[in-house]
């Protein structure tokens, strides 16, 4: 293979490398090959005071890395490498003292490891990044045509890189805002712009299960009739409509009858971005609420959060799940006057008189998402 198409391939796999499952493995893999290489690694946050590294890691052995990742790290004498300068192993401390070293004899000879070529950098208040090659001492020392090859991919590692901790960031807000809704109990239900279903959030997977007033057909929604089916979907196709014509954004709402009570439900368009490109991305979400549902709450964030003692929190999460004092006395097992004290309790750190409005507090509460 001509080594410009070599070059452009190993391109390929390092930028797709933030979306494979294990970042990197296959730009990784190729790096060890084309160098004629025992390792290769990229450490993304190195080991320490924080715990333990980051690091991603082909070829050598496994029980050594390991070792390296725990303990050995602190022995490492090939760190704070000048910014984006390329260095090999011997240069940067001199062949004698590398193999009267401990690193050496401790870390490097059992792994077959003799010649490191390496380049450090970083992206300023985001990350700190360390790229290694190995060689074992059967094969022959690092030269200018090594170097050459690791300096033209280092702009690349880089923007790569930047693209992984960005897209990581994206993923973990996702994540959070996610847990958030589905801690509320809230099913949130993302669609395309035919009102097809392209992801669903725990709650929502739950109550399309139960196939109780809504569930889902051929990746679409439906409701007990076909007259509210038909309704739902005038309604979806409504919302991306006016988002597409750059409208102001509509929010549709609608009560779904059912065996068990109704759920609320709205329906929401999801902001476009002009870049998106994609045949296939988010264009409405709709979030399902069933209004029955009891409220959720550990029982350590009602007292963190009210300054409830133990029995106060029970007590008041009973009251706000619409138990009478009599039904809350009997689940926790006291005497009716002994739950109105704690009641009595519960109203003085509140501030609140009655049981409506300590549902109230309680349900708007940041509690539910403890």
């Amino acid at each position: 293979m001509h080594v410009d198409q070599e070059f452009s391939d190993l391109l390929g796999l390092l930028y797709n490398g933030p979306l494979e499952a294990v970042p990197w493995q296959a730009f990784l893999e190729s790096c060890k090959d084309l160098m004629s290489a025992r390792v290769a690694n990229l450490i993304l946050r190195a080991p320490g005071r924080l715990g333990l590294g980051l690091m991603r890691v082909v070829g050598g052995v496994p029980e050594h890395i390991a070792t390296y990742n725990e303990r050995s790290y602190a022995l490492d004498p090939f760190i704070n490498l000048p910014e984006g300068e390329v260095v090999t192993l011997h240069e940067f401390m001199g062949t004698e003292q590398l193999l009267a070293s401990d690193f050496y004899r401790m870390v490097m000879e059992p792994s077959d490891l003799y010649d490191v070529l390496g380049a450090d950098f970083s992206i300023p208040n985001e990350v700190e990044v360390r790229f290694r090659i190995c060689r074992a001492k059967s094969a022959r020392r690092f030269n200018e045509s090594d170097r050459k090859l690791f300096r033209a991919l280092l702009p690349h590692i880089r923007r790569a890189v930047h693209i992984h901790v960005r897209l990581n960031k994206v993923e973990s807000e996702r994540a959070v805002y996610a847990g958030a809704i589905d801690q509320m109990r809230v099913g949130a239900i993302i669609l395309d712009e035919t009102g097809r279903v392209l992801s669903l959030n725990q709650r929502a997977h739950q109550l399309l299960e139960e196939k109780n007033g809504v569930a889902l057909r051929d990746e679409k929604l439906v409701l007990s009739t076909r007259e509210l089916t038909l309704d739902l979907q005038a309604r979806i196709a409504r919302v991306i409509a006016q988002q597409r014509a750059g409208d102001a954004a509509v929010v549709e709402a609608m009560r779904i009858a059912r065996k068990s009570g109704e759920l609320g439900l709205v329906i929401r368009p999801v902001p476009e971005n002009q870049w998106a490109g994609a045949e296939v991305v988010p264009a409405a979400v709709l979030f399902l609420s069933d209004p029955q549902q009891q409220a959720h709450a550990p029982l350590q964030v009602i007292k963190q959060l009210f300054g409830f003692t133990p029995s106060e929190a029970a007590l008041a999460m009973l009251m706000a799940n619409g138990l009478t004092l009599d039904d809350a006395a009997e689940e926790l097992g006291i005497s009716r006057n002994t739950v109105r004290t704690h009641l009595r309790a519960v109203f003085a750190k509140t501030g609140v008189t009655r049981q409506p409005q300590l549902v109230s507090l309680i349900l708007k509460s940041v509690a539910s998402l403890g």
